[in-house]
């Protein structure tokens, strides 16, 4: 457990010293905070809205950017110590391979999560001291279940860069292979599900337990079923509105989506050849 974490503070502190976290953190908040403000302007006004009309387009920008941002933060992680010369070096040390792995892991998802708190952590500061009429208990709330989800987002796509990292040998084939799971998951899978909703004659009760199929959309949904209102399903979630998703198990499933390809990249990597 002290290599794991040994591997993670050295994660942590290479993304403190390559800015990563202000950087992540400053995009965030700013994007963030216009959204917030210009959520009036398709009626033509400025300023702040509601809150869950906010909080539906602070989650919608999070499924576009974390997991980018994850996936370009860890897709070399393992690849590039390779081709740098200095995964045999690592292995030398008295650490096992899923302690290496796993403290990576630890590293570059603190570095995601201290980056996003920061983020959406301003953006909430400035809706409560800048928008009128706002229940700040309700918006502390849904902000930081935005940023616990979003986390756990991020999470998800840094594990699916690991996979992909102990699975190539080379760094261009694994940014290659990281956007092809962002388009897969950010765009591909909702627009495949809408052709779906589309072809469906009648019934269709089980189509919403599809959405569970991609983490992104569960990461919607975690979002939107604190909210009542129509307007807080969007999109594909649409077809959502009047199934009875738990809060509590759509974050289980969520781990769960952290745990399957981070536990096959450690599989995986017991048998690498560095």
């Amino acid at each position: 457990m002290n290599a794991t974490l040994i591997v993670a503070r050295k994660e942590f502190q290479d993304g403190l010293r390559n800015r990563w976290v202000l950087a992540i953190a400053l995009i965030l908040a700013a994007l963030a905070v216009g959204i917030a403000w210009f959520g009036a302007a398709a009626s033509g006004g400025m300023g702040f809205t509601s809150l869950a009309t906010t909080v539906v387009s602070l989650s919608t920008l999070a499924v576009f950017l974390i997991p980018l941002i994850a996936l370009l933060l860890a897709y070399d992680a393992v690849v590039g110590e390779q081709e740098a010369g200095t995964l045999l070096l690592l292995l030398t040390y008295p650490l096992s391979r899923t302690s290496l792995l796993l403290g990576k892991f630890l590293g570059h998802g603190l570095i995601l999560g201290a980056a996003t708190a920061l983020g959406f952590g301003i953006a909430g500061v400035v809706i409560a001291f800048g928008a009128e009429g706002v229940d700040i208990a309700q918006l502390a709330s849904s902000m930081g279940l935005l940023i616990l989800s979003s986390v756990l987002l991020g999470w998800v796509f840094i594990a699916f860069a690991y996979l992909i990292s102990v699975w190539v040998s080379e760094k261009a084939r694994a940014a290659g292979l990281a956007l092809g799971v962002w388009f897969l998951f950010v765009l591909v899978f909702d627009l495949g599900l809408l052709a779906l909703l589309v072809s469906v004659q009648g019934g269709g009760d089980w189509l919403p337990w599809l959405l569970l199929l991609n983490p992104t959309d569960g990461f919607r949904l975690i979002n939107m079923v604190g909210f009542d209102s129509a307007q807080a399903y969007t999109g594909v979630t649409a077809i959502a509105q009047d199934s009875a998703f738990h809060l509590g198990w759509l974050v289980l499933v969520l781990i769960g989506w952290i745990l399957a390809p981070l536990g096959l990249a450690i599989l995986r990597f017991r048998h690498h050849s560095a």
